[in-house]
Parts: structure tokens; C-alpha cells; sequence
């Protein structure tokens, strides 16, 4: 896809795997990019325009005219959509709700899919950790390191409730059970493909999990040809 190395990490909600990679990026000094901002961003951008995110067509209308921007340096994270910093905005429970209508929509991931290649392309560092949910297949097949990060259903629903603290720990799992559901009507993220390396973190801690993800990437780009 490009000369800028590629660390690709694909799994569900819950996982881990925006802080494993953040951490990961740090770690072998690569940059960090966070895919699902960018469905968040739009979900934002449409309904801050009054649109119906299950609208496909005032989705597609919104996705064509997307002022989307976003940091890939792991230690001064930002999203921007136009001049408005949305960082925190797009993790709105408004906007989780809104998320999954907007990211199932073929043509737009399709155009969001060109501009994660773009960012990964153009970035300054010898790589990029690249973290969502068709990055292994569809965004970077041929990425010399893919991994899918996943965990127990349980395990996942009970991370992302610490995560989410002043909301309800029985809401944010319903949350979650019913985002999987919908997500995996439009990509297999819970299934690894062929060539992609599995990292199940229900028995680890962070640290472990990142340490497993590590030794994924340097196993993989020390053999020759990456294989």
C-alpha cells in the first residue's frame, strides 16, 4: 500500500486495541491511527447537520463534503472535523448510538477506506499502527503484520465499562453486544483470515497484551520477507 511500514489491528469493541496500539505505536516509534474516529467524526458531522444517520443517502451526502482530520502521532491525539476539535465530542453516547448506521454503509467506507490509505501514506514516521475493524482484509491486506486483538465477550463488555464510568456498566455492555451485532452484519472482525495472527487478551493485563502484540510485530518483520 505504501513504504511507510504497516502494523495492521482489527478486533471488536472492548478489545483493547485503541490503547494496545497507541501504546504499541509508541513503543517501535510509529504512528498511530485510529479508524473508527473516523465513522464517529462523520456520525458527529451528520447529526450536528440535523441529518438522519440512518439516512444512507444524507450519509453519503455528508461523507462527500467531510472536512475530517486527525493526529497520528500516538502522544498528542486529536480529531478535527473542519476548525471543531471533536475528540471528546465523538464519544458522546449520542454520537455511539448514531456509529454503526453510519460505518455500514458500503460506498462510505469505501471513501473513508481511501482516506485512511492516504493518511498512512503520507505520514513521517517509518510506520503506522493501523486499529478497527477490516484493516486485515480490506484497508491494508498486504500489511507485513496483522493481528487480530480480541477477548471474551464478558471480558470486553467489563473494559469498556471502566472505560465509560459515569454511565451505567448494564447499559454500556447492552451497548457494546448490540454494536458487535450490527458491525458484523457488514465486516467479520471476530473471525481472523488467513496470514492474520490472533491475540486473545481475557487472560492478560495491558501491559501483557501490549508485550504479545510487540512480539507479533517483531517476529513477523524480523522473518525474512515479513512472512
Amino acid at each position: 500500500m505504501t513504504d511507510v511500514t504497516i502494523v495492521a489491528v482489527d478486533g471488536p469493541a472492548g478489545s483493547g486495541k485503541s490503547s494496545v496500539s497507541k501504546h504499541v505505536a509508541r513503543a517501535l516509534g510509529y504512528g498511530y491511527l485510529d479508524t473508527g474516529a473516523a465513522y464517529r467524526a462523520l456520525a458527529w458531522h451528520v447529526l450536528e447537520q440535523g441529518a438522519d444517520t440512518a439516512d444512507a443517502a444524507a450519509v453519503q451526502a455528508a461523507a462527500s463534503d467531510f472536512p475530517y482530520s486527525i493526529s497520528l502521532d500516538p502522544d498528542r491525539y486529536w480529531v478535527r472535523v473542519g476548525a471543531a476539535d471533536v475528540t471528546t465530542a465523538i464519544r458522546e453516547p449520542r454520537v455511539s448510538a448514531a456509529v454503526s448506521a453510519v460505518a455500514r454503509i458500503p460506498a462510505v467506507r469505501e471513501q473513508v477506506n481511501d482516506v485512511f490509505r492516504a493518511l498512512a501514506a503520507a505520514s513521517n514516521r517509518p510506520g503506522v499502527v493501523i486499529e478497527g475493524r477490516d484493516i486485515t482484509t480490506v484497508v491494508a491486506p498486504d500489511a507485513p503484520v496483522r493481528i487480530l486483538l480480541t477477548a471474551a465477550p464478558e471480558v470486553r463488555a467489563a473494559r469498556r465499562a471502566a472505560e465509560l464510568v459515569d454511565q451505567d456498566a448494564a447499559v454500556v455492555a447492552t451497548a457494546l453486544h448490540r454494536r458487535d451485532a450490527a458491525d458484523a452484519a457488514v465486516v467479520d472482525f471476530l473471525t481472523a483470515a488467513e496470514g492474520v495472527e490472533v491475540v486473545d487478551s481475557t487472560e492478560l493485563d495491558f501491559a501483557q497484551t501490549v508485550d504479545a502484540v510487540l512480539g507479533v510485530v517483531h517476529q513477523k518483520l524480523e522473518a525474512p520477507h515479513g512472512r
